[in-house]
């Protein structure tokens, strides 16, 4: 296929590239002709042509310590939005990055030259085939970019100053990548650092529950449209396809496949993006030395914060160099349980879920909108299904923690529609019954503990998948529901860690729209799902044979501070 690569054998909406000196958001473009000069300790190279296996050219910078001949290892970011982004400015202030923690050199959640040059390490920021100058047509992920990246490991590798050892880091995209080429074992491939990216294309970037993301999404499809070539047009991709088939399948990661020393990280506050595929990610991979951090806090904050920046230093050291470092002190697994926005404590695990979980059922009482260790009498709740918002509350008598894996069981009748989009949060109150805000989604710190989101329709689960803590729908097929049929719905919870105190509370919030939304005027990135099937009534069922319940993982007492 002459300058677009491999040809997928499933057919995919393309669209001009939009030309990439009009991107008014970026710096300009630098020339394209190969420069090479010194500054600040660092020897830059701006504009390697790297030839693919195909013949097709893209672009890379490549920045090492000063003087350096030989010995050094080289991290590569690999991200569509453009090598030549460079500032320490590029977060948005209420990201709660300080500038002063990279350089200007820094490309888009991608790793600091300056700073891992002081650690004797390069760094390499590609842009991939189609990107920008890059030649060739670009594909979102697939086949054809895991190809091209293990291309340009190679290459790296093979630079006369490098050791022949190569390292990926980044946030996002630039994580994804690693999930996509750490399967074909690349030789020169000794560690990889994904942070925070998702593993699940359809349930965890394009369809929650099987309802569509329309916040997001487009966002992201509208970053990846600069280009001399074609582009794939993401956004009317998911549109063509509502359910799972081989467009979603060729998106797909082998993350069983993946054997390199992986240090993963993921943060409680990415609901709706990026925590749950990066856990499961950690948890398919067969590396033998493999670390799971999942920490509260905002995520780009986290990645470059100086903490963050001292183990991510101490990992590549030990595989990119051999030196002994921490890193062989470091648990398996390594959690920061939740009090609120900015109050959390940290503690170890030997694995994820922890082995010691008590799962324990509590049940809806729609009559008293509580949640009760036994079984309620029959009742109904009837809602608006579009703006309606029912809650359910359990109060705590003594200092209680919460962990893992979460699932609802609702029992629910749509009247006037035959759909349901069901909304979902979990939510804390202090004593006086006011809310607790969490870190939410990179930005926020009035989020929730938890949320969860199901299109009745999409009900059917992948029973080789799914446990009572962690239903997994198949999403490979409709169920519309009949007049006055009443349907079990099995929902899950993205994973969360969250603390109370005696007299604390935990709320179920169960609502037919997203139960957060964007401030308005506010044009950070925020999860919505706008483009819904709610109409008429919600009728939710609970006690007797149709007893609505909720399955939570508590940590015995013994294990709280």
């Amino acid at each position: 296929m002459a300058g677009g690569g491999l040809a997928p054998s499933y057919p995919v909406r393309m669209r001009p590239g939009v030309d990439p000196y009009s991107a008014t958001h970026k710096p300009p473009l630098p020339p394209t002709a190969f420069a090479r000069w010194n500054e600040r300790g660092l020897t830059i190279e701006r504009n390697h042509r790297i030839r693919l296996r195909d013949g097709v050219e893209i672009f890379a910078d490549i920045y090492r310590p000063e003087g350096a001949q030989q010995g050094v290892p080289i991290l590569l970011a690999w991200g569509p939005y453009g090598k030549h982004a460079l500032t320490n400015r590029v977060f948005w202030p209420r990201s709660g990055v300080d500038p002063d923690w990279l350089s200007d050199l820094t490309a888009f959640e991608a790793p600091d030259p300056l700073f891992w040059a002081t650690h004797g390490v390069g760094v390499a920021v590609v842009d991939p085939r189609g990107a920008w100058l890059s030649g060739g047509d670009f594909h979102h992920n697939g086949a054809q970019e895991a190809l091209d990246c293990a291309d340009v490991i190679e290459w790296l590798a093979g630079l006369p100053w490098c050791n022949g050892r190569v390292g990926m880091t980044g946030v996002s995209y630039l994580a994804a990548i690693q999930y996509l080429v750490a399967p074909l074992h690349p030789p020169a491939l000794a560690a990889i650092n994904p942070w925070e990216g998702f593993s699940d294309w359809y349930r965890e970037f394009a369809y929650h529950g099987g309802i569509p993301e329309t916040g997001f999404l487009p966002r992201a499809s509208d970053n990846i449209r600069f280009s001399l070539g074609r582009t794939e047009d993401t956004l009317e991709n998911v549109r063509a396809h509502p359910l799972i088939d081989d467009y979603w399948l060729s998106k797909s990661y082998d993350l069983a496949a993946i054997t390199q020393p992986a240090y993963v990280v993921a943060s409680w506050s990415d609901q709706g993006l990026h925590l749950r595929g990066t856990i499961e990610a950690w948890r398919q991979m067969r590396s033998p030395q493999k670390w799971l951090d999942i920490h509260g806090h905002k995520k780009w904050a986290h990645y470059y914060c100086p903490e963050s920046r001292a183990r991510q230093t101490a990992f590549f050291e030990h595989f990119l160099f051999d030196r002994p470092t921490a890193v062989a002190a470091w648990p398996p697994v390594r959690i920061e349980i939740r009090e609120q926005h900015g109050v959390q404590h940290e503690r170890a695990e030997r694995e994820w879920p922890p082995a010691r979980t008590a799962y324990r059922e509590l049940f809806l009482d729609p009559a008293r909108g509580a949640l009760c260790d036994a079984v309620p009498p029959p009742s109904i709740l009837r809602q608006d299904a579009a703006h309606g918002e029912a809650h359910f509350t359990i109060r705590f008598d003594q200092p209680t923690e919460i962990t893992g894996q979460a699932a609802l069981r609702l029992w629910v009748e749509a009247q006037g529609s035959d759909d349901a989009d069901l909304f979902i949060a979990l939510q804390k109150l202090d004593a006086r019954g006011q809310e607790v805000g969490f870190t939410f989604y990179a930005f926020y710190e009035n989020g929730p503990i938890a949320l969860g989101w199901q299109r009745a329709s999409h009900r059917e689960l992948d029973e080789a998948l799914s446990k009572p803590e962690r239903p997994v729908h198949s999403h490979r097929c409709e169920e519309r529901l009949k007049p006055g049929e009443i349907v079990p719905v099995e929902i899950e919870l993205w994973p969360f860690s969250v603390r109370f105190d005696a007299g604390e509370s935990l709320r179920l919030v169960i609502a037919g729209r997203d139960i957060y939304r964007p401030e308005p005027g506010v044009m950070l990135p925020f999860p919505q799902h706008l483009d819904t099937r709610n109409a008429g009534h919600h009728v939710f069922y609970g006690g007797g044979a149709m007893a609505s319940r909720l399955i939570l993982p508590f940590i015995p007492a013994s294990e709280h501070p």
